[in-house]
């Protein structure tokens, strides 16, 4: 499922660039900064840090992968970038103008452009010349308050600069969200959070999954779960509490967890992400949007 990629919903990953600032919540433990600046010390972080542009081997990877793309009559999807974001205020206009003329050269490939800033989609993508026809818009909702924000901008943007289709980054989920109709993206992807460097992570309830997996069920839309995260529900057995090394509780909010236990409150273990898996309620839920095949 993925070549050049641990993300389970892309083929490839293309970084044109590096470096961020934080903007909200989901930001807290991101693996990017983890990486890149705390581990590697490549490149610092926030609004006083810096952008530093990749070189030419990585500026030259699309060129290849669409070669191979032709010879095999694919479309594999490459998620642009995992270590910045491709909206960023900070970015120059001209780097954003190269990338996209890039996208424009690589037809078979779907770009997945996810950004935690969806309101200047098109404003930056209207000042290089447009949004690139193979692109898809992508945005990160990790609870209520983003998903207000940030779900209508997106639908703006699909609006204005017509994606191959709309996605949104539901991970780390970190709070209940119900999605109007009208805002609902093509494709849902959900996902806990892992521990990145200090930050340790927070627990997703459970329920939250599984409504996002109901409601893009009843709006048509794809959906694919990532991963649970660090944590999952802790079940009692035969009335024996047993050890409870790292536990948090959660208000509860939902009808049902496995086991049939039920109470007002949730108890999370955390077990690591390698133990809590890709499957929810005993599922893999691996569904891409369609969009034909080759360019």
């Amino acid at each position: 499922m993925a070549e050049n990629s641990a993300i389970s919903w892309t083929t490839h990953t293309w970084n044109p660039w590096m470096g961020c600032t934080k903007v909200s919540p989901a930001c807290d433990g991101c693996y990017a900064e983890a990486l890149m600046d705390k581990r590697y010390g490549k490149v610092q972080w926030g609004p006083k840090g810096e952008r530093v542009r990749t070189g030419g081997h990585t500026w030259n990877d699309p060129l290849r992968w669409q070669r191979q793309a032709e010879k095999n009559g694919t479309r594999p999807f490459v998620f642009c970038a995992s270590l910045a974001d491709i909206f960023d205020n900070q970015v120059p206009q001209d780097w954003r103008g190269d990338a996209f003329a890039v996208m424009r050269k690589t037809p078979n490939l779907v770009y997945l452009l996810l950004t935690k800033r969806p309101q200047n989609i098109v404003k930056m993508a209207d000042a290089v010349g447009g949004l690139p026809a193979n692109a898809a818009l992508g945005t990160t909702v990790e609870d209520q308050k983003r998903a207000d924000i940030n779900l209508p901008a997106l639908q703006v943007a699909k609006i204005e600069t017509s994606p191959l289709f709309t996605f949104g980054s539901f991970e780390p989920l970190l709070g209940p969200i119900a999605i109007p109709a009208a805002f609902m993206p093509d494709w849902v992807i959900t996902g806990g959070e892992t521990d990145q460097g200090g930050h340790m992570a927070r627990p997703t309830h459970p329920e939250w999954f599984r409504s996002l997996r109901r409601q893009a069920g009843e709006s048509g839309a794809a959906f694919h779960h990532k991963q649970n995260g660090e944590w999952v529900p802790w079940i009692p057995r035969n009335g024996n509490p047993g050890n409870k090394p790292i536990m948090h509780v959660m208000e509860d909010g939902s009808e049902y967890y496995p086991g049939n236990f039920h109470s007002s409150l949730q108890s999370m273990i955390k077990i690591g992400k390698k133990q809590s898996g890709r499957m929810l309620d005993g599922v893999t839920h691996d569904a891409f949007p369609q969009i034909g095949g080759a360019a």
